[in-house]
């Protein structure tokens, strides 16, 4: 008897906590719906608290006004600006040029700059620790490098060179630019601080005293669209063998760099031979083809000191040093000289050889187009190298800022071959096939070509090289 009335007991006790759990649920659900159904926390405790809430503060503006003088009978019109169609100045990067010079990299309105003449200065704010305790300002000279190829935007390297060292003790500072439009009846200054260096951070013998740290610095343009990441794999290859152990690359991502070609570059970024900058924001800011002009004067200034040799071309390019000299030979023999530029060999991106019909896939690009443009009459566009330390601003295709003199005509000790277009397309490239060889005639739509296997006969290097370099990772890359 005592049994079941234990067990009786035991079926209430737990009916007793089912029901205190489904009120306990049900007072939680209610509190959830309501804190729900108010507009935020924030409003909630601006309700308990005795200052009502603040009205937002702003006003439209309404239609311009109109005044007539009634001694001159004069009609006097005003003007309503709302908005703004371009930002007066973007920023990229600020970098030391010299002991006493700094280099403000960025964008400015292009009609401003054209149709008037925005002003920048630029001042030294030494830190509270400085043994020197005042500030210094100088007036800042701006370089527009884009040739007029600028869209909205164009490019603008703002120069700040200041009578005297800065920062010498090593204490730290800011350097703030004040910039105005220009433009008559605007007085308007806006500020900004460009760059800020810590204590200890800067040591003004560290410019000069020792050597840079590569031989050679590769300073790619925007890369954007639908690249193909065998064409990527096959010219990051190549030009690692060429430029040799004490030589970086610094890529720019505009939207190109897509998860497949970044597979490609991996191998090497593990290596510590490649530094990529993803650059999409600039998008936003509309310059000459994905802000070439900006991208690369960025890497002149961001690496100057960090580099002997800069080289400045496309990843559809191929440099070539004639095979009685090395690239390093060729620099040396050049080191008297602050630019060279690179003579064009312009290559057919469809046509390859019948005998390579059916085995296409397996073989690289450089490897199976082998048929050269020789049309006369054609202006070529070159690329080019400099030294960075005498270089101010820099272009797409050569500096017109430079101190010292410039090369162009190196009798084909060094040229590049163009094959244009086949980094964007993710097909075969080999559109056409022909049994032309050396002795023969080629003309393709009013176009003559030669056969030109310079680069196919040193594929197999390259292969070795890559797979020395980084083993078989790269074996499967598609097109």
């Amino acid at each position: 008897m005592s049994k079941e009335k234990s067990v009786v007991m035991g079926i209430v006790w737990s009916l007793v906590d089912v029901k205190l759990l489904i009120t306990t649920i049900l007072i939680l659900c209610s509190i959830a719906t309501f804190l729900q159904l108010l507009p935020s926390t924030s409003s909630f405790l601006s309700c308990l608290s005795s200052q009502p809430p603040q009205p937002l503060n702003f006003t439209i503006p309404k239609p311009p006004q109109e005044t007539l003088t009634s001694s001159s009978g004069v009609l006097k019109r005003s003007f309503n600006p709302i908005g703004s169609a371009a930002y007066l100045f973007i920023q990229m990067g600020a970098y030391r040029g010299g002991a006493n010079s700094f280099a403000v990299v960025g964008l400015g309105s292009k009609p401003l700059h054209v149709f008037s003449k925005p002003t920048f200065t630029c001042v030294w704010t030494p830190t509270k620790d400085s043994t020197i305790n005042s500030s210094k300002t100088t007036v800042g000279s701006k370089i527009l490098p884009d040739w007029g190829y600028g869209r909205v935007y164009t490019v603008v390297v703002v120069n700040c060179s200041f009578p005297e060292d800065i920062n010498v003790d090593g204490s730290g500072g800011q350097l703030t630019i004040h910039t105005t439009t220009g433009a008559q009846g605007d007085d308007k200054v806006e500020s900004f601080v460009a760059l800020e260096e810590s204590p200890g951070s800067f040591n003004v013998t560290e410019l000069t005293a020792a050597p840079p740290k590569y031989d050679i610095l590769y300073c790619g343009s925007s890369l954007y669209g639908n690249l193909s990441p065998q064409r990527v794999r096959e010219w990051m290859a190549y030009h690692a063998r060429l430029f040799g152990p004490r030589a970086h690359f610094v890529f720019h991502d505009a939207g190109g760099v897509h998860p497949a070609v970044l597979d490609v570059l991996r191998p090497w970024m593990e290596l510590g031979l490649i530094t990529l900058h993803d650059i999409r924001e600039q998008e936003k800011f509309d310059g000459y083809y994905h802000n070439q002009f900006l991208v690369v004067n960025d890497c002149l200034h961001r690496y100057r000191h960090a580099a002997k040799w800069m080289f400045f071309f496309d990843i559809d390019e191929f440099l070539y040093v004639e095979p009685k000299a090395t690239l390093r030979s060729l620099l040396d023999s050049l080191s008297g000289y602050t630019q060279f530029t690179i003579e064009q060999m312009p290559m057919s991106s469809e046509l390859c050889l019948s005998s390579d019909s059916g085995k296409t896939s397996r073989l690289w690009g450089f490897e199976k187009l082998v048929y050269r443009d020789v049309k006369r009459g054609v202006r070529r566009d070159r690329k080019y190298a400099i030294q960075p330390g005498n270089v101010f601003a820099t272009g797409v295709h050569m500096s017109q800022d430079v101190i010292g003199r410039t090369l162009h005509k190196l009798d084909g000790r060094i040229k590049y071959f163009h094959y244009h277009g086949t980094i964007a397309q993710r097909r075969e490239p080999c559109r056409n096939f022909v049994n032309v060889t050396v002795t023969d005639d080629l003309v393709v739509e009013s176009t003559p070509y030669v056969f030109d296997d310079t680069l196919r006969s040193i594929v197999g290097s390259v292969k070795r090289y890559e797979y020395k370099a980084i083993g078989s990772r790269l074996g499967r890359t598609r097109q």
